[in-house]
């Protein structure tokens, strides 16, 4: 429990949280950062997953029969069951032990992913696909859980945030490299047969070099478990179907309705329950609500360009699949350039100035690329945006990660996650939608541009409005400039009560 961690001096500091460490293992912070490493190529993993399949489309098609409206199901298949299960994985690894369910969904994912990749009919794949997502929903909570949970400081866990953000963001664009990369030398089963040694490397490794967690399970929230779960599904299906079948359809409403119908049964459950799937707590706080705010809408801007910059680059600019993979690589190497000096911002200026500079920035690339037009050459209007994109999304997600996970108490740092994670996957569905909804409604037959300029503005006003929640939802409180102030003060004093020790109540303080 944290109240052992703080009162009992008398431990080592290099001591494990449960038992000895065996003979030949590494200790101390080397140990926890080959323990990280280890976890954030689990979460690469699943991210390159959601879009490296996305260039072996027309592939798969032709080899294994699918028709025009099934075909979408090898993504749709993944989508739902991973965005609908996040919250229900974080709780179970916050109630059994986050590795062990870490080491489960990952274990159920490589096996999914190797049966994908032997796929012989259109049934087959979407049914591999499926478990993929439910190992996928398993495994991603764990991991930011883990690697936050692994850090040994405050600075060590702002690196880890900032490691995982790179790797969540630009993951995706590296899929898009390896697809193309597989796709256009090998067979398309190669970007699912990829996953099986990954996996197999990272179960080997993981009960070497990760401590399993303290497990908090008390009595299971089933109604919880299904309302949340159902709630996710029902949205990320309306929003998938939502551009093909229209917004008014009764297959979008009718989603839409269910999923407000079982988040009000879950709100209403949530506050009566001894230990919520979803805590309460979570969704209080402005600066957290802003945080969940800020990752749906640059989340959904983010993978909005991603599917329209991939057809641009095919379609206009006559790129084969492994080019245009690798002409994302300016975002990717730039968010990843990022994560090496971000938390040293953070920790320096704080997560509002980054966040008001990245989401203004952001607006700025989208603007930028909505001139594209048949006539463009890719290093002014294709490179230069992408790279103004990458640096300012490495300002963005870092912080904005932090301030839904910071302050939480370690018993909860699955159900945050899952939280965090659900809350990417959500901005990701609403996101593409709309965008694709923008897009085919200005589009000309047999032309690609038409529509474009409209979508990358619509993308412009998703990180706008990021911009402007930063503003107003980030405002200094004077309580917490007043606070700041009596802790300089008297450390002690504040948020003492009777029988609370000033240590206690200043990290009660500090994780407010």
């Amino acid at each position: 429990m944290p109240t052992v961690s703080l009162t009992r001096r008398t431990r080592p500091p290099t001591a494990p949280r449960t038992g000895p460490v065996p003979a030949g293992r590494p200790v101390g912070s080397r140990r926890a950062a080959i323990g990280i490493a280890v976890v954030l190529v689990a979460q690469l993993m699943l991210l390159l997953d959601s879009t490296i399949v996305n260039v072996a489309l027309p592939k798969i098609s032709t080899d294994l029969g699918f028709g025009p409206a099934s075909l979408s199901w090898v993504l749709n298949a993944y989508t739902l069951a991973f965005g609908g299960l996040l919250l229900l994985g974080g709780r179970l690894g916050d109630a059994f032990g986050r590795l062990k369910v870490f080491e489960a969904g990952l274990a159920l994912f490589t096996l999914s992913s190797l049966l994908g990749g032997l796929a012989q009919s259109p049934t087959m794949l979407i049914a591999a696909r499926a478990a993929q997502g439910i190992g996928a929903a398993l495994t991603a909570p764990g991991v930011l859980a883990l690697v936050t949970t692994s850090a040994r400081d405050e600075a060590a866990r702002h690196r880890a945030l900032a490691l995982f953000s790179a790797v969540s963001v630009g993951g995706g664009t590296l899929g898009l490299v390896l697809g193309g990369l597989v796709t256009e030398y090998g067979s398309w089963r190669w970007t699912l047969f990829i996953n099986v040694p990954i996996g197999i490397a990272v179960l080997a490794l993981a009960r070497r070099f990760v401590t399993e967690t303290p497990r908090h399970p008390g009595r299971f929230d089933f109604i919880g478990a299904v309302t949340a779960t159902g709630a996710a599904i029902a949205v990320v299906w309306a929003l998938t179907e939502a551009p093909d079948k229209g917004w008014t359809s009764p297959q979008t409403i009718g989603g839409l309705v269910l999923a407000a119908a079982l988040a009000t049964v879950l709100a209403r459950t949530e506050r009566r329950v001894t230990h919520p799937l979803l805590r309460p707590d979570l969704l209080r706080g402005r600066r957290r609500i802003g945080g969940l705010v800020i990752v749906t809408l640059v989340f959904g801007a983010q993978i909005s360009t991603l599917f329209l910059l991939v057809q641009y680059l095919h379609e206009v600019l006559a790129f084969s699949p492994l080019v245009a993979g690798l002409a994302f690589l300016p975002m990717t190497l730039a968010i990843f350039g990022l994560s090496r000096i971000t938390p040293r911002l953070v920790g320096r200026f704080g997560q509002r100035p980054l966040l008001l500079i990245g989401t203004l920035g952001l607006t700025g690339s989208f603007v930028w690329l909505a001139d594209l037009d048949t006539t463009s050459n890719y290093v002014p209007a294709v490179f230069a945006p992408l790279l103004l994109n990458g640096i300012c999304a490495g300002l963005v997600f870092m912080p904005a990660a932090s301030l839904i996970v910071g302050g939480v108490a370690p018993e909860h740092a699955g159900s945050a996650s899952g939280l965090l994670q659900t809350t990417q996957q959500l901005g990701g569905a609403i996101g593409l939608a709309v965008v694709v909804s923008v897009k085919a409604a200005g589009d000309v037959p047999g032309a690609f541009v038409p529509g474009t300029h409209a979508a990358f503005v619509t993308t412009a006003a998703f990180t706008l409005a990021a911009f402007i929640a930063t503003v107003l939802g980030l405002r200094p409180s004077r309580n917490r400039a007043s606070r700041n102030a009596r802790t300089a003060r008297d450390p002690g004093r504040v948020g003492r009560s009777p029988g609370v020790s000033g240590r206690t109540a200043r990290a009660r303080v500090s994780g407010s």
